[in-house]
C-alpha cells in the first residue's frame, strides 16, 4: 500500500526559496586570510543580510544581525562572514577547537552548497566562534557525514560587538557540474547566548538549518571556471609496536592514496595498502539486546559520497555495510568512483581485495559494489545496487559451508516532496548464494509527514528467513515489520518554553506465518526550553516471544528457552541541558520489568566541562541492576568512560579515551595525538590498550606512528 502511494505522487513546484539570491564577485585582487576583511574588494561585493529567524520561533526577522559576502577567482571562493552582537552580548559558547565540532553546543557558522541545484545532495562547511572546522558531505536533502574532509583554509577575529570569518574554499574541493550557472546555497548561524538559531534564506522551525530544500540561489555572472586537471596523492608511512600475552611486534608499512577528478563532478580514488589506526575507536555500550549491535564506519577511504552505497534501505535493514570488509583482516588495494555524473544521474562503483589469513582459514576476498541513482520529479530518486562478495576458496580445503560468493541487488525509490513536508522510502532486494539452493528476499517502505506541528510515520518491512546479506547489516531475519507513529508540538512564543507535546508509537513483528513475535507500545511527552534544554519522560510496553534461546544477561549463565512469552512495562526520563553553560550533562533513566518476569533499573548520565577553547572533558556512566529469578539472580553492570580533548590550536589535537565495561570485564585505553601540519596533511601518534586486570596483566597495546602528506598535482 504504501509503496503505491509513494510511486503514484507527483508532486512538482518551483524552488521554495528561489527569489533569495546572491551574486559572487570576480576578484583579482589577493586574499589575505586573516578574519579580518580589509581587502577593498570586500566592500564592493553583494551582501545577504536580513537573516530569518528558525528557533525559538520562525517566519520573522532575527535579533541578531548577520552578513555574508562571496568572492572568487580562477581557483577558490570566498566567503566573509560578521555575525553581529546588536541585540544578546555575552562570552561565546565554543566546546574547544577540534574539528567537526558538535553543533548545538558552539556559536557557529554552517555554509551549505547545493552545486546541483538537485535539493538532495551537496556540501557543508562551518566554523565556530573560535575557529574550529567543521565539513562534511550532504545527502537526503540535509543530513550530514562529518567523516568527509576537504582542504580549505579559514580564520576568525572577534570582539564583544561582533565575530569575524574569512574563509577559502579550492573551486577543486567543491564537485560541480561545469556550465552550471546557479548553485543552491545557504548560511546558518546559532547564537547560543541569544539561544537563537537563523539563516539567510528562511528554513521553518522542524528542519535542520542547512536545509537543502529551503536553500538560496548562488548566481555566477558566469559559469564557475573549470577546474582543470586535479589529481591528489596522499602517501603515507606506518610504524608499529605492538604486544599481546605472549608476543611483541615491531613492523614498518607504505602505502597511500590516489584522487583523480574524472570531471569536476566525479571523482576515482585508489588506495593501496591502507591503513585505518588513526581512526578514533568505537565507544563500548552494554549490550542486552537479542541481537548484533551497528558500529559506525570511521575509515575515511570508505566515507566520501558513502550515502551512495551505505545509505540503502534501512539502519535495521542494510545490504551494504563497508565494515564488514576488512576490519582485522588486511586490505591489498580498493578503487572508488562516485559524483555526479549531471544534475540528474549518480553513481557509485567500489572495488575492494583483501588478503588471506592461513590461521583461521580465511581465504583472499573480493568485495564489488555498484550503484545508480538518478533524480526524478523535484527532490526524489530512483536507484539501483548490486553487492558482490566472492571468495577464492581452495578445493583442496572447500568444506560444504564454505560460500564461493554472495549478491546482492536492490531497487530503491526515494521520495521527498518539493515543500519538504512528505518522505518516502520503497525497495526490494534479493540475495543469491553459491551453495544456498533457496535464495531470499526483502522488501520495506514508510512514508513520513513532517509538518511545524504533526509528525507522523508508517512503515512496513519483510525479511525472509533464508535472505543472506553478508556484506550487509540485517541483524533479524525472517520476520514482517509494522510501525506507525503519530506526534504532535504545541508552541508558545515569548515564554521559558518553546514547544512541547506528546508521541505515541507501535511497533509489531510477525513470523511469516503471521504469528506475533513482538509488539512495543511507546508513549512520550517532550517539552523544549527555550534555553535549548529538552526533558522527555516515557512509557513502555513490550512483548516478546522468543525466536531462539537467549541469555538475558549476555554471562552464559543460562538461557531462556525458544518460544518462551515475556511481558513487562517501563517508564524513562531523559534529560539534557542547556548547552550556555561550561557544565553540560544529559541524565536519562528507565525502571521496570525485564525478561522471566525480572525488574531492571537504568540510570546513565554523560556530564562534560569545558575550559574554552582549550581543554573538554566528557564522562559517561552507564548503571543496569537486573533482578532475576535464579540461576541469575541478581546482576549489576557498569560501564565507565572518560574523554579528555586538549586543544592548543585548531591543528593540534590531543584526546584520551578510557572505558571500563564491565559485562565484558574489560578496560580499554586510547590515545590520540594529531598534528594538521598543513590543509589535510597529519602527523598521528596513536596508543591503543585493551586490559583484563589493572595493572597485574595486559591483554594487548600497540603504538602506531603515521604520517601522511596530501600533495596536489597541477
Amino acid at each position: 500500500m504504501i509503496i503505491f502511494i509513494l510511486m503514484s505522487i507527483k508532486v512538482h513546484s518551483q524552488k521554495i526559496n528561489k527569489n533569495y539570491k546572491i551574486h559572487p564577485k570576480k576578484t583579482d585582487q589577493i586574499i589575505n586570510i586573516d578574519g579580518v576583511l580589509q581587502e577593498e574588494v570586500w566592500g564592493n561585493a553583494e551582501t545577504a543580510n536580513n537573516f530569518f529567524m528558525i528557533l525559538p520561533t520562525d517566519g520573522k526577522q532575527a535579533n541578531q544581525q548577520s552578513e555574508v559576502k562571496i568572492l572568487y577567482d580562477e581557483n577558490n571562493i570566498y566567503f566573509g562572514v560578521v555575525f553581529f552582537n546588536n541585540s544578546v552580548q555575552g562570552e561565546y559558547t565554543v566546546e574547544s577547537l577540534k574539528r567537526d565540532f558538535s553543533f548545538g553546543k558552539n556559536d557557529n557558522l554552517l555554509i551549505s552548497i547545493d552545486p546541483f541545484n538537485n535539493l538532495t545532495t551537496g556540501f557543508s562547511f562551518g566554523l565556530n566562534a573560535y575557529g574550529a572546522q567543521w565539513d562534511g558531505t550532504m545527502y537526503n536533502g540535509g543530513k550530514i557525514d562529518l567523516n568527509w574532509d576537504s582542504k580549505w583554509v579559514s580564520e576568525v577575529s572577534f570582539d564583544k560587538e561582533k565575530w569575524t570569518c574569512e574563509i577559502s574554499i579550492p573551486l577543486k574541493s567543491i564537485r560541480y557540474k561545469e556550465g552550471v550557472k546557479e548553485w543552491g546555497i545557504n548560511f546558518g548561524r546559532l547564537d547560543l547566548k541569544a539561544s537563537e538559531k537563523s539563516s539567510w534564506a528562511p528554513v521553518p522551525r522542524q528542519f535542520p538549518s542547512v536545509s537543502l530544500a529551503h536553500t538560496g540561489v548562488l548566481v555566477w555572472d558566469s559559469p564557475p571556471p573549470k577546474q582543470g586537471r586535479n589529481i591528489s596523492l596522499i602517501p603515507y608511512s606506518l610504524s608499529n609496536i605492538s604486544k599481546t600475552k605472549d608476543d611483541k611486534t615491531k613492523s614498518n608499512k607504505i602505502g597511500g592514496d590516489i584522487k583523480v577528478s574524472v570531471s569536476s563532478a566525479l571523482n576515482l580514488d585508489f588506495t593501496i595498502n591502507p591503513n585505518f589506526s588513526q581512526a578514533e575507536v568505537d565507544q563500548q555500550v552494554t549490550n542486552l539486546d537479542r541481537f548484533e549491535l551497528f558500529y559506525p564506519e570511521r575509515r575515511q577511504f570508505f566515507l566520501e559520497n558513502a550515502d551512495l552505497f551505505a545509505n540503502f534501505g534501512y539502519e535495521t535493514l542494510r545490504p551494504f555495510f563497508s565494515r564488514r570488509i576488512g576490519l582485522g583482516v588486511p586490505i591489498d588495494a580498493g578503487l572508488r568512483l562516485s559524483g555526479n555524473i549531471n544534475e540528474k544521474w549518480r553513481i557509485g562503483l567500489m572495488d575492494i581485495q583483501t588478503q588471506n589469513i592461513d590461521d583461521i582459514g580465511l581465504p583472499k576476498q573480493n568485495f564489488g559494489v555498484f550503484t545508480i541513482q538518478k533524480r526524478v520529479f523535484d527532490r526524489s530518486s530512483i536507484g539501483l545496487i548490486l553487492i558482490n562478495k566472492e571468495s577464492f576458496i581452495d578445493e583442496k580445503n572447500k568444506t560444504n559451508s564454505d560460500s564461493s560468493y554472495n549478491r546482492n541487488v536492490g531497487l530503491e525509490y526515494n521520495y521527498g516532496s518539493a515543500n519538504n513536508l512528505w518522505n518516502g522510502k520503497a525497495f526490494f532486494l534479493n540475495t543469491y548464494n553459491s551453495n544456498q539452493i533457496k535464495n531470499d528476499h526483502s522488501f520495506a517502505s514508510h512514508l513520513q509527514y513532517n509538518s511545524v506541528n504533526w509528525k507522523a510515520r508508517i512503515q512496513q518491512e519483510y525479511v525472509g528467513e533464508d535472505f543472506n546479506a553478508e556484506v550487509g547489516y540485517v541483524p533479524r531475519k525472517g520476520y514482517y515489520k509494522f510501525i506507525s507513529s503519530l506526534g504532535y508540538l504545541f508552541y508558545k512564543n515569548d515564554s521559558y518554553i518553546v514547544s512541547y507535546g506528546p508521541n505515541f508509537s507501535r511497533t509489531y513483528f510477525f513470523d511469516q506465518s503471521y504469528n506475533k513475535t513482538d509488539l512495543l507500545d511507546q508513549f512520550s511527552y517532550v517539552i523544549n526550553f527555550s534555553n535549548r534544554s529538552k526533558l522527555n519522560v516515557f512509557f513502555i510496553k513490550n512483548y516478546i516471544k522468543l525466536l531462539q534461546d537467549f541469555d538475558p544477561l549476555r554471562s552464559n549463565i543460562s538461557s531462556l528457552i525458544k518460544g518462551s512469552e515475556h511481558e513487562w512495562t517501563s517508564f524513562g526520563f531523559e534529560f539534557i541541558s542547556k548547552p550556555q553553560n561550561n557544565f553540560t550533562y544529559k541524565v536519562n533513566g528507565l525502571i521496570g520489568g525485564y525478561y522471566q518476569g525480572g525488574k531492571r533499573k537504568s540510570l546513565s548520565a554523560e556530564f562534560g566541562y569545558r575550559f574554552q577553547p582549550y581543554v573538554s572533558i566528557n564522562s559517561i556512566v552507564n548503571y543496569n541492576s537486573i533482578n532475576l529469578e535464579s540461576p541469575w539472580n541478581n546482576s549489576d553492570f557498569w560501564l565507565i568512560g572518560s574523554k579528555l580533548d586538549i586543544t592548543l590550536t585548531n591543528k593540534l589535537f590531543f584526546s584520551n579515551l578510557y572505558q571500563y565495561n564491565k559485562q565484558f570485564d574489560l578496560w580499554s585505553f586510547n590515545s590520540r595525538f594529531q598534528w594538521r601540519y598543513k590543509p589535510a596533511s597529519d602527523l598521528f601518534l596513536v596508543f591503543n590498550s585493551n586490559e583484563v586486570m589493572i595493572p597485574e596483566e595486559i591483554k594487548s597495546w600497540s603504538i602506531n606512528l603515521k604520517l601522511n602528506y596530501w600533495l596536489n598535482l597541477n
